[in-house]
């Protein structure tokens, strides 16, 4: 008696540390210090496993390892990853069930019976038991249910549905960020080429402003041409200050996308000249490549797909359900004949009340449906305007360019026969400075407007869904991705005025 009675002191010991671990959950804050202790490794992982960079960064470099580290592309690779594991347990789903069960039973008297007379009461047998005290069980039962499998099979095939649809968001943010890597690279690369013009130019607009004022204090000019004189020198130096500032941000903006830390010193590879890319493809042919290739309207088809299957799982639902089970049993009571045995089940059932709804059922599963259509047919719209208004906007800043090119080459000779004519006295300064400082804006302008053209003709491949890779790349290595980038990229092209 000792024994069962230790049991159910040490049961009720367990049930009551479970509740008093219950109630003793709380909301727990983060430490500051846990917090604190956490960055260093937070910034170790976000740039881990990375290739140094060596030597200049071409475009293609860029692009290569945005692909590669930047890390909104590696959340919707980690996300299309999770979403084939869902396909997976999906699969198994459709499996029939396995289920295997071991017990353990105690009772502290025997399970003992009698029986009585039905018509007299009075009892008719001594009271007898047939169960041991203390007994073990254990079966193996194998069950399938056919309506279970038919509606794990529909919702399969969603999932399947699913990984594509992860796969084309990720083509998605691919396409933008490309774009912005090209948008980015040459405003860094522009940055890089007049870091070194403006210094000296603000110098010597300095110092031309200090003997300004010098000049002003001995009364050696009227006072109002050196008033005037001071405040074109602001002037030319406001414009420049903000140019610089401009500038400072551009490397850290292509770092940030290329997923480099910050701090990170770029050298930018200096192109032999401006080279207009060409579209890939004809202008009257671009908006069936639209219509095939954008991920958005091909996601909008996998999600039409997945409407159609559900439309197909909630008209399987209102079928009835075969479950057929199939078990081997094992049980120690010493009053049974068989400890062991196997069983074989069929059982059918049907909700009938799904048939009394079965209109609202099939009415809401053919409303998602049609919603999928409808957003399909919407996208279809939207992907045709963005074609052609994206074309016209790589075509007003095609001639944008052309435009800034022309204009630094009018500014850069204007440059030149200012300084071979400038004289020793104030205004022959202002005039070199003023040139000078004009022709840093007009070179600005043309890196500026040239990457505006680059984001128009990246704006332009995303529009018509073209990929910046083949559809097979060997490897994804950097050496890899830069080399399949540059054959995508090769392309015939116009060449503009070298500088």
């Amino acid at each position: 008696m000792q024994q069962p009675r230790f049991r159910r002191v040490t049961l009720a010991a367990l049930v009551s540390a479970a509740l008093l671990a219950g109630c003793a959950v709380s909301p727990t804050p983060i430490p500051l210090e846990e917090r604190q202790a956490d960055l260093a490794r937070q910034r170790s992982d976000m740039f881990a496993d990375q290739e140094p960079i060596q030597g200049e960064v071409t475009l293609e470099d860029a692009m290569a390892r945005a692909l590669k580290y930047n890390l909104d592309h590696r959340l919707k690779l980690m996300e299309e990853a999770l979403a084939q594991r869902q396909l997976d347990l999906a699969r198994w789903d459709m499996l029939p069930k396995l289920t295997a069960d071991a017990g353990y039973f105690w009772r502290n008297n025997e399970l003992a019976s009698s029986s009585k007379d039905y018509v007299t009461g009075e009892q008719s047998l001594v009271p007898s038991t047939s169960s041991d005290r203390i007994h073990d069980t254990a079966d193996l039962t194998l069950s399938w249910n056919v309506l279970d499998f038919g509606v794990s099979y529909y919702t399969a095939q969603q999932q399947a549905d699913r990984v594509l649809v992860m796969g084309e968001r990720r083509r998605k943010v691919v396409h933008l960020m490309m774009q912005q890597v090209r948008q980015a690279y040459w405003q860094a690369l522009g940055a890089q080429q007049l870091d070194n013009k403006v210094e000296p130019i603000l110098k010597l607009a300095q110092q031309a402003l200090d003997d300004s004022r010098k000049i002003e204090k001995e009364k050696l000019q009227p006072p109002l041409d050196t008033l005037n004189y001071q405040r074109q020198l602001l002037d030319i130096l406001r414009q420049l200050e903000s140019v610089r500032d401009e500038l400072a941000q551009a490397k850290p903006r292509l770092a940030s996308i290329m997923n480099v830390a910050p701090g990170t010193p770029l050298q930018l590879s200096v192109p032999s000249d401006f080279a207009t890319p060409v579209l890939p493809v004809q202008p009257e042919q671009m908006e069936e490549t639209a219509l095939l290739h954008r991920p958005e309207l091909v996601e909008a088809g996998y999600n039409e797909r997945i409407g159609l299957l559900e439309t197909k799982k909630a008209m399987a639902k209102l079928l009835p359900g075969l479950n057929i089970e199939f078990g081997s049993n094992y049980d120690s009571d010493s009053y049974l004949v068989n400890q062991s045995w196997r069983d074989l089940g069929l059982r059918v059932s049907w909700n009938l009340m799904n048939l009394l709804n079965y209109k609202n059922i099939r009415g809401t599963a053919q409303a998602q449906y049609e919603v999928a259509r409808q957003q399909h047919l919407a996208l279809n719209m939207a992907v045709l305007t963005q074609v052609h208004v994206a074309y016209r906007d790589y075509q007003g800043r095609k001639r944008q360019f052309e435009l800034s090119d022309e204009m630094n080459d009018v500014d850069q000779r204007i440059l030149t026969h200012t300084r071979n004519a400038a004289r020793a006295d104030a205004q022959g300064k202002l005039s070199e400075i003023r040139a000078q400082a004009s022709a840093v804006m007009s070179e600005l302008r043309l890196y500026q407007s040239f990457g505006a053209m680059q984001n128009a003709y990246g704006q332009m491949l995303a529009t018509l869904g073209v990929d910046p890779l083949p559809e097979e790349v060997r490897a994804h290595d950097l050496a890899t991705l830069r080399s399949a980038i540059a054959q995508r990229e090769r392309e015939p092209v116009v060449q503009a005025k070298p500088q």
